[in-house]
């Protein structure tokens, strides 16, 4: 390469290297540029990305044929014969399922993981002591009068986020309808089997009511599980009188389930701890004691005990019971019992916790009942998870008695 004299004893550089170092310059430039631009389609195609998952699977609520059903009704509120004969269950139009929706489902299939995921400062800090308030679901309907015709329109519609009630982990869910203060005739809605959440999309007729006097009456939802070999279940209740809604047009509701005034809150309440053991494969069960229980006596008093059945696959495998407190509603059991559970087992398995009044001269009576397990209501399944997340400490909680 050759160089000037004045410019090589100058020290400045030749047009060539000029050229080489613009060059460079310039890639350098454009280097960064272009790194600049593929973190943004990153961050963008990231962001799209993202949103395309969270939209996938959203249920359809539409689901489910609209129904109709007809019901004369007399001037006098009498509902006709509408409902089925005493003894009948509700015909079941579709035994189409729908998964329950619980925060248990959100939880990894592994139970060594689960156990590892959980912690006692994840779960809900509500209710530590006494009872928590226990979320039985809720219900959507719709009412409205024709003014034209004398007709009360009532459409059940769909329920979410039931408590489970089987031993299977699901409910066969049906809806009682009555118009307050008539006890006597009830309506009532299919069976949806196995069914956290259902849709009935029923309609009731009640023709020939003057709207004087369904203004004086109070609609009135009673959701139970239907059981064919025993009581019916009760769910949750809601009710709403009338004067209160513009029955001028079809006014639609969400309303969430309360316990039934005739259901489990009126049975008492029972005081118990879980204690799971891994190394030992073993759940010790202590039953602690209760408090106003239901008097199944003629004295107003009963003789409580308690039984404690462990199932296993909706099999009983072992039972045992408490001594019996004579003419006590508040008894004090402290008894504890060890039931040995491999882990492999534990999601299959369910304790189910039934006090007794003990009667000599004729059948013992049942006060109550708790079901705990894995996929049970969301009281029982928050005792259960916090049970395995704390192993080898007595994890102790307050259970409403159930029918």
């Amino acid at each position: 390469m050759y160089l000037h004299p004045e410019a090589a004893s100058a020290g400045t550089p030749s047009r060539d290297v000029l050229l080489v170092s613009a060059i460079i310059t310039v890639s350098l430039s454009v280097t960064i540029v272009l790194c600049g631009i593929c973190q943004w389609c990153q961050r963008k195609m990231g962001k799209r990305y993202k949103t395309s998952l969270e939209t996938v699977g959203t249920p359809d609520s539409s689901r489910g044929r609209s129904e109709k059903k007809t019901i004369k009704l007399p001037a006098a509120g009498k509902a006709g014969n509408a409902a089925p004969a005493p003894g009948q269950p509700p015909h079941d139009e579709s035994d189409r399922k729908t998964e329950p929706h619980s925060s248990v489902s959100d939880l990894v299939n592994s139970l060594t993981s689960e156990m590892l995921m959980l912690s006692p400062g994840s779960e809900d800090d509500e209710g530590h002591e006494g009872v928590s308030r226990e979320n039985l679901g809720r219900i959507q309907f719709s009412v409205g009068y024709n003014f034209q015709e004398s007709t009360l329109t009532v459409k059940i519609m769909k329920a979410q986020e039931l408590p489970a009630k089987d031993f299977s982990g699901t409910s066969d869910p049906f809806v009682k309808i009555y118009l307050l203060p008539d006890k006597k005739h009830k309506l009532e809605t299919k069976v949806k089997r196995k069914n956290l959440n259902p849709h009935w999309n029923e309609t009731f007729l009640f023709e020939g009511f003057p709207y004087e006097k369904v203004v004086q009456r109070v609609l009135y939802l009673q959701v139970l599980d239907y059981d064919r070999f025993s009581r019916n279940d009760p769910i949750g209740e809601v009710s709403i009188p009338l004067n209160k809604v513009d029955l001028t047009q079809m006014q639609t509701f969400w309303k969430d389930l309360k316990p039934c005034s005739d259901g489990s809150g009126s049975r008492g309440e029972l005081l118990l701890s879980l204690c799971y053991n891994p190394s030992a494969n073993s759940i010790v069960v202590n039953i602690i004691k209760a408090r106003n229980l239901k008097a199944m006596d003629i004295g107003g008093t009963s003789d409580p005990y308690v039984k404690v059945w462990l199932m296993y696959k909706d099999k009983r495998v072992e039972k045992k019971k408490t001594v019996v407190m004579k003419r006590c509603l508040n008894p004090v059991f402290n008894e504890s019992f060890a039931f040995d559970i491999p882990t492999e087992r534990l999601r299959e398995t369910t304790i189910v916790i039934t006090v007794m009044d003990k009667d000599r001269l004729s059948r013992n009576d049942v006060i109550g009942k708790i079901y705990l397990s894995w996929k049970s209501g969301p009281g029982e399944v928050k005792h259960w998870k916090d049970m395995i997340a704390r192993p080898r400490q007595a994890v102790a909680q307050w259970h409403q008695l159930k029918a």
